[in-house]
């Protein structure tokens, strides 16, 4: 197996936690909480509602987590669930939680687009690439690991 170099490591690691750090910022200057921002985010991404199992899948937060979070933004009045078929259920913004959503996710999403489109097609598609060649790799080698 060949090994990077430590600087590389600590480099990666401290890239990982700074990105983390500043999405957490962001919720925080929102009001919201990292798991609200994330729901909200999906939810945006899906025009204000997305089955309940779409937003577990693409916000990659745990069902439990979303489930406590998603019990407190109904709460708040910015989401309602309701039936879609026998067995899903349907998350969706509420007129007050558009309103949360276009004032938070919208606003994060507007920053990674002007990010985006600051970088030339060519350095989005490596880097696209390379962070979805980098979750198969680890996803794979965590499925090794013995428990």
């Amino acid at each position: 197996m060949q090994r990077t170099n430590n600087a590389d490591e600590k480099r990666f690691s401290y890239l990982t936690s700074e990105i983390e750090a500043a999405y957490h910022e962001a919720a925080l200057k929102f009001g919201v909480s990292d798991s609200a921002m994330r729901i909200l985010y999906t939810l945006s991404l899906g025009g204000g509602e997305q089955l309940l199992s779409d937003i577990v899948r693409l916000s990659g937060i745990s069902k439990q987590t979303i489930n406590s979070s998603l019990r407190k933004l109904e709460r708040d009045e910015i989401i309602y669930l309701e039936m879609a078929g026998l067995r899903k259920k349907k998350v969706c913004l509420t007129e007050k939680g558009t309103i949360l959503a276009q004032n938070s996710a919208m606003k994060i999403l507007e920053i990674e687009n002007a990010v985006f489109a600051s970088w030339s097609k060519v350095e989005r598609d490596m880097y696209i690439d390379l962070t979805e060649r980098f979750l198969i790799s680890f996803r794979e080698k965590t499925k090794e690991i013995q428990a």
